[in-house]
């Protein structure tokens, strides 16, 4: 059973701050978090237990094509019920955190569908990214908690993913 953090502010806001974004811009949000605040963020990602797991489902992510990795992480993001993104929504928001860290990782070293050179954050995400940039570390943790959290399809019933 996953633990759900008692909210905060700065929880709530990254909840409905990724409602307010299309997929994709939800997805470009995360990758300038992840690559601009990197260094801070990392130590909360990769350390945190249960980073073998995230590490399992961005394995699998990475042997996709890139054209279903973009769709894997457009479902995960977008709750639809697939395989890769109701194993995601089974795991714990540390969990979940480091999965985003490790595409991250690999859209930098390639192994990943990287970012489109011309892509550009709407007006709104880049709001968004410079209120995240002036938090404090453990508000931007919370704040990527509520972001990543809701995301990922519901775990089927019986014995299947």
């Amino acid at each position: 059973m996953t633990v759900t953090p008692t909210p905060t502010g700065a929880y709530d806001r990254g909840k409905q701050a990724l409602n307010n974004l299309n997929i994709d811009d939800q997805l470009g949000l995360l990758w300038f978090v992840y690559t601009k605040l990197g260094k801070s963020i990392t130590p909360a990602a990769p350390g945190a237990s249960g980073s073998e797991i995230a590490q399992g489902l961005f394995n699998q992510v990475k042997d996709l094509s890139h054209e279903k990795q973009l769709q894997a992480m457009r479902d995960i993001a977008g709750k639809k019920s697939t395989e890769l993104s109701r194993m995601y929504g089974s795991m714990s928001p540390e969990t979940k955190l480091a999965f985003w860290y490790f595409l991250a990782q690999g859209m930098e070293n390639g192994t990943i569908i990287p970012m489109p050179e011309d892509y550009k954050l709407p007006e709104q995400g880049q709001t968004l990214l410079g209120q995240i940039e002036s938090m404090d570390f453990q508000q931007q943790i919370d704040f990527l908690r509520g972001c990543v959290l809701p995301m990922g399809a519901e775990a089927a019933s019986g014995s299947s993913i």
